[in-house]
């Protein structure tokens, strides 16, 4: 899926992070940082990185590269959302994994974005931006993607309606990162060095 897949694996990092004991997939971690980035900025990304290795194990043999890989994607997916990038890339399992596998994935990937909204300390103006046009679409049409993805065992699922929802939902994405742009601080749209570690 384009310029992520080269950086980060969505299975590697699925792996280091069940390994390490983090209560999320790789795809939802994405999502959720996508959402706290939107809101957030750099104290948003910060958050995220403390809730993704929530109770997670410190002292993990896994621990470093796990921390390395979420320090990666963050910076990878900061500046694609900063720079608006059309490669803006969601973090899903390989085009050629069952469709079941990576619907699921993808629903997995809604519901951490939508988290992630919601996590960040929420003003009466951000309310009323996210309840408006045309926000309040690309929510209601996440929680739709989430339920549809919970509730679909159909492995004859449609293959160009999966890539329909991806391209739709990254374009959502960047919208709901611009969208919230006044809601960051001026300065929220720097991104921290390659070598500098969120934690």
């Amino acid at each position: 899926m384009g310029s992520m897949d080269q950086a980060i694996d969505h299975d590697e990092l699925n792996d280091l992070l069940q390994s390490c004991g983090s209560n999320w997939h790789a795809g939802q971690a994405h999502g959720l940082l996508c959402g706290h980035l939107s809101v957030g900025g750099a104290d948003g990304a910060t958050r995220w990185f403390g809730q993704v290795l929530e109770g997670a194990d410190p002292g993990h043999a896994s621990r470093d590269q796990c921390e390395a890989l979420l320090d990666a994607l963050c910076a990878i997916t900061w500046r694609q959302l900063v720079d608006r990038q059309s490669d803006f890339t969601m973090l899903l399992p390989h085009d050629d994994d069952p469709i079941a596998q990576r619907t699921a994935a993808m629903g997995l990937w809604c519901e951490g974005f939508l988290h992630g909204l919601v996590s960040e300390k929420h003003s009466d103006a951000l309310k009323e931006r996210l309840a408006a046009e045309p926000l309040e679409d690309v929510i209601k049409d996440m929680l739709q993607i989430t339920r549809a993805a919970a509730d679909d065992d159909d492995a004859e699922s449609d293959e160009s309606a999966y890539f329909e929802l991806v391209e739709y939902l990254r374009i959502a994405s960047q919208l709901t990162y611009e969208e919230l742009a006044k809601f960051r601080e001026p300065d929220e749209d720097s991104f921290p060095a390659d070598d500098e570690s969120l934690h």
